[in-house]
């Protein structure tokens, strides 16, 4: 399935502001960038609602590149 680039390129800007350029851990801060787009909030702990996987490699695979 492909992204919307736009979508994209607005995921990778969400994550540098909340995380600046720092990579460590970046696999969790995609994956909370896109549950926080899917779910309009950022996860809590404990929660286990999923994502769009697709979505998040592909974000995952922006930011690192």
């Amino acid at each position: 399935m492909a992204t919307d680039p736009a979508l994209l390129t607005a995921l990778v800007e969400r994550v540098h502001a909340l995380y600046g350029a720092q990579l460590s851990d970046v696999e969790r801060k995609c994956w909370t960038v896109v549950h926080e787009h899917l779910h309009g909030a950022m996860p809590t702990e404990y929660d286990v609602r999923e994502i769009d996987e697709d979505l998040y490699l592909a974000l995952l695979e922006a930011v690192r590149s």
